[in-house]
């Protein structure tokens, strides 16, 4: 009878539960350096998420508010003063782009000796359309500035929503590895002796996934938004392109 309580109180001992904390600090040093991988992972994104959201957030309203400017009708010298009022708006940065290449042209002009006499109005003074192509290029390579502005980091949410989970599985099969390495030098264990050790193991493939899945909706969300603004800065680079050649350039 009392042998019967003491393989009680014994089995009782061996199945009480372990805390999360008590797995950790068990672990075998290379599953640890894993799950510390992929906190450090997991911590970066949610920092990238976090500055994204406002990036993107604040680059979507103030090029709104900007465009406004620009339909309003006024000059095209009212408008670039404005523009620096919008230091994280795309559309303004693109605008600035192009107003200082057209100012170039103009002023190429004036030295080729083609300005009108009496005339004082800049947008009078008409360069050729073939200038057009060094507009056009100014305006695409302002966009392409912006487009990796907004783009930057993001390779680091794809790469950890890709890489993540993996990276948690090798942690997992590692781990496993050893339970049953102890297992064969035992000779034998029972269930509520190698469960502990799969436990262990099994917390680095949940790091993992608790790391891809922000990462990977992260990336998912931004890439959207990012790809509506880069359909903004396109639409924005062809009407700016048609007012130019309408209001400035020879035919």
């Amino acid at each position: 009878m009392l042998s019967q309580i003491a393989y009680a109180q014994t089995a009782a001992e061996t199945t009480s539960p372990l805390s999360t904390w008590d797995l950790i600090s068990n672990m075998g040093p290379v599953v640890f350096l894993v799950l510390l991988l992929l906190l450090s992972f997991s911590v970066f994104c949610w920092a990238i998420i976090y500055n994204k959201w406002k990036l993107i957030g604040q680059t979507s309203s103030v090029s709104e508010e900007f465009l406004e400017i620009f339909w309003s009708g006024r000059s095209m010298d009212f408008i670039y003063g404005e523009s620096k009022k919008f230091p994280s708006a795309p559309t303004a940065k693109i605008f600035q782009a192009g107003y200082k290449e057209l100012q170039k042209l103009i002023e190429r002009q004036k030295q080729r000796g083609q300005q009108k006499p009496g005339v004082n109005d800049t947008s009078e003074i008409i360069p050729p359309e073939s200038s057009i192509h060094n507009l056009e290029r100014a305006l695409g390579m302002a966009s392409r500035n912006e487009i990796l502005r907004l783009e930057k980091s993001m390779t680091f949410l794809a790469t950890t929503a890709s890489s993540a989970p993996f990276i948690g599985l090798f942690g997992t099969v590692w781990g496993i590895m050893g339970a049953f390495q102890n297992i064969g030098q035992q000779g034998g264990a029972s269930l509520a002796v190698v469960a502990p050790s799969i436990a262990e193991a099994l917390i680095a493939t949940a790091v993992g996934l608790f790391a891809a899945i922000p990462a990977s909706m992260g990336y998912n969300f931004f890439n959207s938004k990012i790809r509506n603004l880069r359909a903004q800065m396109e639409n924005f680079t062809g009407d700016f392109l048609n007012i130019v050649k309408r209001n400035f350039l020879s035919q």
